[in-house]
């Protein structure tokens, strides 16, 4: 091309192999000092492979040309490189829901939605919910809020946690905290909810996944690993690991779970082995591995997350993964198998599949199904769950693709006219009735059942970039701009199509504008992947054949 200094892009191309284009005097900001010693996700940026050509019509498109200043960050429209008017108008909204503890600012609460009456804890700072605004802002180099929150809720951690008179293990993190201001005495306080206050009095198991994830962004963002080697920040990797790596009754790598425990906080029916769990776990052990130091207790820990990593892999690529093959295998199981050569090792009755899935799955593509546990598969598709197997390398890369091939051939009900479905199809009925207590806030394609959730745009272009697909994720975006700004930046739409604004969504939702702006800067310039995504390990083994013997 001329004038750009480019040479034409090859598919598959690495950031490595830009080198030669010196893609940071490009981009017009300093190359980030980020390479440590090798670890397991082979962390060094200049190795993370995407796919940054395919299906991208002008390599232009997706880098700006520099950074404006920090209250207008620069992003670049579909042909060209000025701003959409949404973005300047999202970084307005997104500071004011910044939050502050003793003059430093500490988080961004979930919703500004002054004109509902009825507050309940969208005036909190959700650990799970502040993970986009965190990236938003590691992206457009303001790291110190995203070290004052990894900080803060490190501290809360470590708090004596009970409900009723139950006390909670030691490294569970708060699903949020408020910030309570006294103006009288001039003082600040804060107070935690462990789950203790939330509906349904679960414990969040992710919060403590999104912390582990987050400090390792804020690690290969900035380059400074010296907070994450610091002995409170590798106490809290070991103390939330713990709880996970325990040895118990149970016979499989996953992680069991309640309902309600994740972004999913209500009853939908996702107690046991939830793929949106099982995936943060896979992520959070990988970025752990990264960052846990080689003294006596972390070389224990580094020991025992290798070999979960290795059969939760296994585990996950072979039992959750669904395609048009397995499918009919399935179809065809025979039941009541004994042994280790059994093929159909759950005992899943083929009369339990339910009749949406086969004309759900095209020929082409294949996704992570929602559950697995003895003679139960939930075949529901969940977003969150997919985009992170991804994003994590816990799909390989032929398992990555099939992904987003289902996407393609299946956006009118994933996508439609509002990213993303965060789950598909919607219980209806009886099913509803049974599943999730008759729950008037999870009606069939709204809420958690079935609605259509903004945040997700994030998850989704980075899953998009990752995989060479950057078109899908310009398309998705296309879709958002024309509705967000418009809809006052609401929690999530209803709909089977997401048409309709959530019937008790908050508007200026806070992670629906920081996923926009994520999306957004991801696009523009993809090299921010490296601090999200986790490259393939070459050391973890090929899937082996449902067929085989439990054993091998």
């Amino acid at each position: 091309m001329e004038g750009t200094g480019l040479r034409s892009v090859g598919s598959h191309c690495s950031i490595s192999e830009m080198d030669d284009y010196d893609l940071s005097k490009l981009l017009d900001k300093p190359r980030l000092n980020i390479e440590r010693q090798r670890s397991f996700d082979e962390r060094s940026l200049s190795e993370l492979s995407i796919g940054l050509s395919r299906g991208l019509d002008n390599y232009e498109s997706a880098y700006s040309p520099g950074r404006s200043a920090l209250d207008t960050p620069a992003s670049s429209a579909r042909n060209s490189f000025e701003p959409h008017p949404m973005v300047a108008e999202a970084w307005d909204a997104l500071r004011r829901s910044l939050v502050h503890f003793r003059g430093q600012p500490v988080g961004t609460i979930a919703a500004v939605d002054h004109a509902s009456e009825e507050v309940l804890n969208y005036d909190q700072v959700f650990v799970r919910d502040f993970v986009p605004s965190a990236l938003a802002f590691l992206m457009n180099g303001e790291p110190d809020i995203v070290k004052n929150f990894l900080l803060k809720t490190l501290q809360l951690q470590g708090w004596e946690k009970r409900v009723d008179r139950f006390k909670l293990g030691e490294g569970v993190m708060p699903a949020s905290f408020k910030v309570l201001h006294d103006p009288v005495r001039n003082t600040d306080t804060i107070m935690a909810d462990f789950g203790e206050s939330a509906i349904g009095r679960v414990a969040p198991v992710d919060s403590g996944f999104w912390w582990i994830i987050l400090l390792r962004a804020y690690t290969k963002s900035t380059g400074d690993v010296s907070l994450a080697e610091t002995p409170e920040c590798q106490r809290g990797m070991r103390l939330i690991l713990s709880l996970c790596l325990s040895e118990g009754f149970d016979t499989f790598p996953t992680l069991l779970c309640a309902d309600g425990c994740s972004m999913i906080d209500r009853r939908m029916g996702v107690y046991g082995y939830p793929i949106e769990i099982q995936a943060l776990f896979f992520m959070a052990l990988r970025s752990a591995l990264s960052m846990m130091k080689h003294d006596t207790e972390g070389s224990e820990f580094i020991e025992r997350i290798v070999k979960r990593l290795h059969a939760l892999s296994y585990h996950m690529r072979s039992y959750f993964w669904l395609d048009f093959q397995q499918l009919n295998d399935i179809y065809r199981y025979k039941t009541e198998e004994y042994s280790h050569t059994a093929v159909n090792k759950f005992n899943v009755i083929p009369d339990s599949i339910p009749e949406w899935v086969f004309e759900f799955m095209p020929t082409r593509g294949g996704y992570f199904i929602g559950n697995v546990s003895p003679a139960r598969m939930d075949f529901r598709w969940f977003a969150l769950g997919n985009c992170i197997a991804i994003l994590s390398s816990l799909a390989t890369p032929e398992q990555a693709s099939a992904i987003m091939d289902l996407i393609e051939a299946r956006w009118d009900e994933l996508v439609a006219e509002m990213p993303l479905k965060i789950s598909y199809p919607a219980l209806e009925n009886h099913e509803w009735r049974l599943i999730t207590g008759c729950d008037p806030k999870n009606t069939r394609w709204s809420y958690h059942n079935g609605g259509s959730w903004p945040v997700l745009l994030w998850l989704l272009t980075a899953a998009c970039i990752k995989t060479g697909r950057p078109q899908i994720a310009r398309r998705a975006i296309d879709l958002a701009e024309s509705r967000l700004s418009k809809d006052v930046w609401p929690e999530y739409y209803d709909g089977k199509v997401g048409r309709y604004i959530g019937k008790q969504a908050r508007k200026y939702q806070t992670w629906s504008i920081a996923g926009y702006l994520v999306a957004k800067m991801l696009l523009e310039d993809p090299s921010h992947l490296g601090m999200i995504a986790l490259e393939e390990d070459k050391q973890m083994k090929p899937v082996i054949k449902r067929s085989a013997s439990w054993t091998c």
